[in-house]
């Protein structure tokens, strides 16, 4: 009876922290409008969700390293307090230039909250229950979906936009309670060697990379400082991998992309996430340009996402008990293939509920997919390693979304209305429906891979 308290304050404490990362986006960009013209710096708008961005892959597949060296507890402890003291430093921000500081160290703390909770599951359940934990987890990403934009509206109408940030304080310390005093592991106390060389290497690429694809977004064309930036990001990705290859201790284990699961998952989540930024972006730009409907009604166009996602995540658990993963993931690949189709055939006539349908066939198809991938991730290696690989498998995701978003803004035109911008919007459309079949046909590799790990 005591293990299972424990349990449920583990899971609670997961939940919450799982919430905090998950409603951070849709809440902030409700709010940005109101705290642009509060702060002034209306030139620095998109840099209040790109820098966020930006720590946030950085610190992923960090903090996922480190939780395997030190352990997950203490991991999540540091990560917390790092993304609480950047919300409340987000509420006392008097200047852009301030919030934009404050909002990089509130991504590298949700790093670890975006991470670790999902390595704690690998941990604490076995098989079976880890695949349905990943449902309950889904969950909190649909919820938030739909009370983030309804929260944002509220505390910045009735409050101030400084609550947005502030609100995350009680929750995230109710949320280190519930893990210090349930969550118990054992560490080996011997030394540790953390890998500052490959954290700072990856750290610089990633900046140079990021802040180059945004430049380049932004901009339409190649200057030489971008083109300075994209060959310093390539040579600091090839100095990262020789430093990850002889590191005693690499931030990132090559050698976990010998492991035929998490180097397909980690690819089709790459892809994944190019289509599910495009998808969540250009739907409601496609609702308000094209088709001449209210922002209120191009987010009543994304909620079946909302609603499909978590139900879908909690079949895949079920059916992960006595299907093979290929299956599922190939299953939910089908369905976002099939979604990604309705998006090409969308005209300035398509009714609102036949998008809705097809936005609830996208989030039925992720969070098939979705949920899969990350149980195959968890599954496939162990303790020591499993923070890594968690960390590796979100960094790909998120490294999706952040290109997708930069390259698919390249397609897209100037003009946010009429038919320019249909034209535009159906070459972002036909792109995803490629990257959608190129994601089948890397999932159909674990066709020919056994699953090695157990299912009791």
């Amino acid at each position: 009876m005591e293990k299972k308290t424990k349990q449920k304050s583990v899971v609670t404490a997961l939940l919450i922290a799982t919430f905090l990362t998950a409603i951070e986006g849709t809440i902030v960009s409700t709010a940005m409008p109101t705290i642009v013209e509060d702060l002034g710096g209306s030139h620095l708008y998109t840099w209040v969700i790109s820098v966020y961005l930006l720590a946030l892959v950085i610190a992923t597949p960090v903090f996922g390293k480190l939780a395997d060296l030190f352990g997950r507890k203490p991991m999540f402890m540091i990560g917390t307090v790092i993304f609480l003291s950047g919300s409340a430093l987000s509420g006392l921000s008097s200047s852009m230039e301030q919030l934009i500081v404050f909002r990089a160290i509130q991504g590298i703390g949700a790093g670890a909250l975006s991470t670790i909770p999902y390595t704690i599951i690998g941990d604490v359940f076995d098989f079976k229950m880890r695949a349905r934990m990943q449902g309950l987890m889904s969950s909190v990403w649909g919820i938030s979906g739909i009370v983030g934009p309804l929260a944002g509206g509220f505390i910045v109408d009735r409050i101030t936009w400084h609550w947005i940030f502030y609100l995350n304080l009680p929750f995230g310390i109710l949320a280190l309670v519930l893990l210090w005093t349930s969550l118990h592991e054992t560490i080996e106390k011997k030394k540790r060697t953390i890998d500052y060389a490959g954290i700072l290497i990856f750290a610089v690429t990633m900046t140079s990379f990021l802040f180059a694809l945004n430049r380049l977004k932004e901009t339409k064309s190649i200057s030489p400082a971008m083109i300075g930036l994209f060959a310093a990001a390539l040579a600091g990705f090839i100095l990262f991998l020789w430093i990850q290859k002889r590191g005693r201790e690499p931030m990132l284990p090559l050698s976990l992309f010998k492991n035929k699961f998490i180097a397909i998952s980690n690819s089709a989540g790459f892809l994944l996430g190019f289509i599910l930024v495009s998808v969540t972006f250009y739907i409601p730009l496609w609702v308000q340009g094209v088709t001449g409907l209210n922002a209120t009604l191009s987010g009543v166009t994304m909620l079946p996402m909302s609603i499909t996602w978590p139900l879908a995540s909690m079949l895949s658990g079920r059916l992960m008990d006595k299907r093979p993963i290929s299956y599922i993931t190939m299953t939910g690949i089908g369905v976002i293939i099939i979604a990604c189709t309705g998006f090409t055939l969308f005209t300035e006539q398509t009714p609102m509920t036949l998008m809705m349908c097809v936005t609830a066939i996208t989030g039925f198809g992720c969070g098939l997919t979705f949920t899969a991938f990350t149980v195959a991730v968890q599954s496939s290696v162990g303790w020591n390693q499993r923070g890594a690989a968690m960390g590796s498998h979100n960094l790909m995701k998120s490294l999706g979304q952040v290109i997708g978003i930069s390259v698919s803004g390249l397609l897209l035109t100037d003009q946010l209305n009429g038919p320019v911008l249909q034209h535009s919007l159906h070459s972002v459309f036909i792109l995803v429906a490629v990257l959608a079949v190129c994601a089948f046909a890397v999932t159909s590799l674990l066709l020919k891979e056994p699953e090695t790990f157990s299912r009791e």
